[in-house]
């Protein structure tokens, strides 16, 4: 029944006032309510993710502390610091340090005051980040170091000594100027972790499966772990690889080599379960890496780290290479060690120019007589009989054939079983 106008008597609801026989109307204004609230709601959560981002991007960016003292000191040298010869190459000094001070580092022994560098590797990764080369230094090896800047502000005089006595006396500048006077190697950039930041970052990835021929019982490195596949959480971890004599024949040789197989297994473990790609795993990982990190000031921050990394996800496992620098028993110390000049010359320009590095297991000695740049320095005459020399004609001239040099080592392909 309509009024007079046509119009729907007072009270009444007509089509189009929110009732109609199918509900259309209703269903319209609920739905115009509920993307409004969506749409607050989604724009609560967007600010609600990119703060909860924010605070985790500054808690990781502030985790990491900057080297300016380190900084500071190589300013001061820098006429007399090598000069990279290959751009986008990188050349980073990785620093293991035995620290005991803080709680959290107090269980492995007395706070002395002083550190020395547990560890140190030299890492080389190649321009356009085809390869990544790490090579430890040991620490008992024999090295001129120069004079440096202690923490009193006073200054060592330069000396010949125990190449872990640099980071005791100077810190991570003192050992990378004694590094980079070693190699001639520029040293591009420098991290120092200590005891609790390794097992941090072990811890992360969920353990470290390694596999051992022999069972392992070693009450000064707190291990006791059977034969076999095991996975060692970031305790174990540390105990695996800083255990020195009761595990192997108990030289500094088979430690690095353990080190360097561990290293191996824990680029396999990221590699294979996707850390870098994936942000839940790939934030307990960074927050574990920096939480104990000190680096030079350009990767004391995530940017940097990240743009360090970011060239380092899609370099295959078999073309990441670990070695020890060649070297022997020093001549008036059984206990320590000594470069063995030419081989390590070879290394340290094949990293210096960008060259590649090969590492075998085991380099037999009799093909090194057959390689001019052989682990041993051996040398042939090449182009003798081979057809090769001389554009094949007799009167040629002598072309030497200069294969790369091979040194003992291995890759992160590799399994860790022998």
């Amino acid at each position: 029944m309509t009024d007079t106008a046509g119009k729907p008597p007072k009270g009444t609801l007509g089509p189009g006032a929110g009732a109609s026989a199918t509900g259309r109307g209703l269903i319209r204004r609920r739905r115009r309510r509920w993307l409004r609230g969506g749409a607050i709601g989604v724009g609560v959560v967007l600010v609600a993710a990119v703060g909860a981002g924010w605070a985790l991007y500054a808690k990781l960016d502030g985790n990491i502390t900057p080297d300016n003292a380190a900084a500071a000191e190589l300013a001061r040298y820098e006429k007399e610091r090598p000069t990279a010869l290959v751009k986008d190459a990188q050349n980073i000094l990785l620093i293991g340090s035995d620290s005991r001070s803080g709680d959290r580092n107090a269980r492995y022994g007395r706070d002395s005051g002083t550190e020395r560098s547990d560890t140190t590797i030299l890492l080389h990764l190649s321009a356009g980040r085809h390869s990544a080369t790490a090579v430890s230094l040991p620490r008992d090896l024999m090295v001129a170091v120069p004079a440096c800047l202690q923490a009193d502000g006073s200054r060592t005089e330069p000396m010949f000594t125990m190449f872990n006595s640099a980071f005791q006396k100077g810190g991570s500048a003192c050992t990378i100027r004694t590094v980079e006077k070693l190699t001639g190697i520029r040293i591009d950039h420098h991290m120092v972790v200590d005891f609790h930041g390794f097992k941090d970052m072990v811890d992360a990835v969920d353990g470290v499966e390694i596999c051992l021929t022999r069972p392992i019982n070693d009450k000064a490195a707190k291990l006791r772990l059977p034969a076999g596949k095991v996975t060692l959480d970031g305790e174990q971890a540390l105990g695996y690889v800083r255990a020195r004599k009761s595990i192997g024949d108990g030289s500094d040789t088979e430690r690095m080599d353990r080190q360097q197989r561990f290293l191996g297994a824990l680029v396999n473990k990221v590699q294979s379960d996707d850390v870098l790609l994936n942000p839940v795993k790939l934030y307990p990982v960074l927050d574990a890496a920096t939480s104990s990190l000190t680096t030079d000031p350009d990767l004391a921050s995530l940017r940097g780290l990240y743009e360090l990394v970011r060239g380092l996800r899609d370099i295959p496992t078999e073309r990441v290479q670990f070695l020890t620098v060649p070297r022997e028993q020093y001549a008036y110390d059984a206990n320590r060690d000594q470069l063995v000049e030419a081989e390590a010359e070879k290394l340290f320009t094949q990293l210096r120019t960008d060259a590649p590095v090969a590492v075998a297991a085991e380099v037999p000695r009799d093909s090194a007589t057959k390689n001019p740049n052989s682990s041993d320095g051996s040398q042939e005459e090449a182009g003798a009989g081979d057809g090769k020399s001389g554009a094949g004609r007799p009167d040629g001239p002598v072309v030497a054939v200069s294969p790369a040099p091979t040194f003992r080592g291995n890759t992160a392909a590799e399994g860790t079983c022998e």
